[in-house]
């Protein structure tokens, strides 16, 4: 069947979701979100786009962006395959990496603009990988509040107050408010966790490393991986490997 023609926004501004073949994970360690955020930025400076929100889980990708200088699809292509290229080489695998053609919905008010930011942002708090949005390293929520890299903050912050400690107040509840948002997402199929979510999975709950798990005592070894079992997010190879 011939596919159905992608939706163009009015406004230029999307919210796109990517995600791994067959639900596999995309980033390992962290050096593939790294990788990934650099070609981010990488094009950003040739194509000229915008990005207001961006949020790297384990097996997918969610973009809040405006096009640049060229359509958005085109743009998309570029990452994917840029990306993929990388982390084929990386760990020495070939094939497809990003199942399909990513997927994308259209952004043209402010409202539901303030809604796909949040949503985006609370990603990580959904998938049940962290109890404060703050504490996620591989979002963009960060980048308002502290220094941004290449998240445009003073768009969204504009809707919110012409006033920077008023608008970033008002950024930061917002955040925290109680909400239903329905959104673009990941289809509700097997939760799987990356390597790196499951160390962040260990931190939040029981603030230690991974790394040290194996000269704590056996109760404690015990307690961690009964609790990583019950996520249903991680295979016992995996367990096992790490």
């Amino acid at each position: 069947m011939p596919r159905v023609m992608r939706r163009r926004s009015s406004t230029g501004i999307y919210h796109i979701m990517i995600r791994g073949i067959n639900q596999q994970n995309i980033f390992v360690e962290d050096e593939d979100n790294e990788r990934f955020i650099d070609t981010l930025a990488g094009y950003q400076k040739e194509i000229e786009y915008e990005i207001y929100a961006y949020c790297l889980m384990g097996n997918h990708v969610h973009l809040l962006m405006k096009e640049g200088n060229e359509e958005i699809g085109n743009t998309m292509r570029r990452i994917c395959v840029s990306y993929a290229y990388w982390y084929n080489w990386q760990y020495n695998r070939t094939g497809h990496l990003f199942q399909d053609r990513f997927r994308s919905e259209v952004v043209e008010d402010d409202a539901y603009f303030l809604t796909v930011l949040r949503y985006i942002h609370r990603n990580p708090l959904k998938a049940g990988l962290i109890s404060d949005i703050g504490n996620y390293k591989w979002s963009s929520f960060k980048e308002y509040l502290e220094r941004s890299k290449i998240v445009n903050p003073h768009f969204a912050l504009a809707m919110l107050s012409t006033e920077r400690d008023k608008a970033l107040a008002r950024f930061h509840s917002f955040h925290m408010e109680a909400n239903d948002d329905q959104c673009l997402d990941i289809d509700p199929v097997r939760k799987t966790f990356s390597d790196n979510e499951i160390r962040q999975l260990v931190l939040d709950k029981y603030n230690i490393e991974l790394a040290k798990l194996h000269s704590m005592e056996p109760e404690t070894q015990a307690e961690i991986l009964k609790y990583l079992k019950e996520q249903q997010g991680a295979s016992l190879r995996q367990l096992s490997r790490m």
